[in-house]
């Protein structure tokens, strides 16, 4: 055919050539239609190519398992006719739950851009709780939760929509994969009907990957690790940039200070809050009959009642009339508590505090800032991260 097409082009170029009388247009119209084919000719060739060799490798995939299983099973005539009308769905449910639950985040997107079937299996809570629990679940607590019902509430009483559909997933992630292909999946996924319900756990995980939703978390050594903040944790709003696998933090105003915008926090800067008291707020001590020199403690600080409060990392010390000795130690049945930040250098009016265990309250003046609440960490994670944040010079 390719040779009749070709044969039937040179004539009609030789026959313009010889001043012959015009030729009826249906004539002109099959040289336009084998312009076209030869123009297509080689993708359609490529295509064929490509389709072949996939037939190919899933019939050597079929023969390779039945090998493996050494079962007898009768002679298939054409192994090509049988996978082409074979699909993900005639799977048992237990088999295709098994796939999905070995997909990445992206690969359940682009299963979700099948069909509206696999759209809503794709889309199920239990196939997201583990990426949830292994990306965001050390950074997502009781304040994060409550933020995001009401992001999701006033979003459906302006009438927009949560980036939840696939369309936003791989939108996000323009900066990692080929733009060519990834525009044929973003247009791709735009035409699905329905978005994803608010409340699944889907759509709060891509709303978080797009970075369009910020979330309560605190901060360690706020600003870049700023002198002024070393060895303390901050509240802050975050958003996160999947393109440099960092956050946005911005911190709320306090004093004469508009927000604070700091990027790029990197993960091992931040935690979920661990008390669920607001950064205004005096936490309720529970502790203070438990502390003993040697404990490791948090305590809130603020510069005055404006500020917000932080937390501060310290250790809780002697009292001035023992010797340290732990035999003879009674510091513990005082109620008198010295907390010691030894990141200050001996002398550094920062460097000690007291406070009263029977009677705590915030604590402090103008000048040298006000102490509130403390709580006691008793975990050696905890511990360990703030040893990791340890200045490598001793502070004024």
């Amino acid at each position: 055919m390719l040779f009749f097409l070709i044969s039937f082009i040179s004539f009609l170029l030789l026959s313009k050539s010889l001043l012959l009388p015009p030729l009826p247009s249906w004539a002109n119209e099959m040289a336009l239609l084998s312009v076209l084919f030869l123009r297509e000719l080689p993708s359609l060739f490529v295509k064929w190519v490509v389709d072949f060799k996939t037939q190919g490798e899933r019939v050597l995939g079929i023969v390779r398992v039945m090998s493996s299983k050494k079962k007898s099973v009768p002679k298939v005539e054409n192994a090509e006719v049988v996978m082409s009308e074979m699909a993900i769905l005639d799977l048992p449910d237990l088999a295709l739950e098994c796939i999905l639950g070995r997909l990445s985040p992206a690969g359940l997107c682009n299963m979700a851009s099948v069909c509206s079937s696999l759209r809503d299996t794709c889309g199920s809570s239990h196939l997201w709780e583990r990426h949830m629990r292994e990306k965001w679940g050390r950074l997502i607590g009781r304040a994060a939760q409550r933020e995001w019902q009401c992001y999701v509430t006033a979003k459906k009483e302006s009438g927009g929509t949560l980036e939840g559909g696939p369309r936003g997933f791989l939108g996000s992630l323009s900066c990692i994969w080929p733009l060519s292909w990834l525009r044929s999946k973003i247009d791709s996924a735009s035409k699905q009907k329905s978005a994803l319900p608010a409340t699944s756990i889907m759509s709060w995980y891509l709303s978080l990957e797009s970075g369009k939703f910020w979330f309560p978390a605190q901060v360690y050594n706020r600003e870049h690790g700023h002198v002024g903040f070393m060895l303390s944790c901050y509240d802050a709003e975050l958003s996160y940039d999947c393109c440099t696998d960092t956050f946005h933090a911005r911190y709320p105003p306090h004093g004469r200070r508009t927000i604070v915008i700091e990027e790029g926090v990197q993960w091992e800067r931040l935690r979920a809050p661990p008390v669920d008291t607001p950064a205004h707020d005096l936490h309720v001590s529970d502790c203070l009959n438990d502390l003993r020199p040697g404990d490791h403690i948090e305590i809130q600080w603020r510069r005055n009642k404006e500020f917000p409060y932080g937390w501060w990392y310290g250790v809780v010390g002697h009292l001035e009339s023992c010797d340290g000795n732990e035999h003879l130690c009674h510091c513990h049945n005082s109620d008198t508590v010295i907390l010691e930040f030894n990141q200050y250098t001996p002398g550094s009016r920062w460097r000690r505090t007291s406070i009263n265990r029977k009677d705590h309250r915030e604590e402090g003046n103008e000048s040298d800032g006000f102490y509130g609440g403390i709580r006691k960490l008793n975990s050696k994670e905890e511990i360990a991260m703030w040893k990791r944040l340890w200045p490598t010079e001793v502070l004024e």
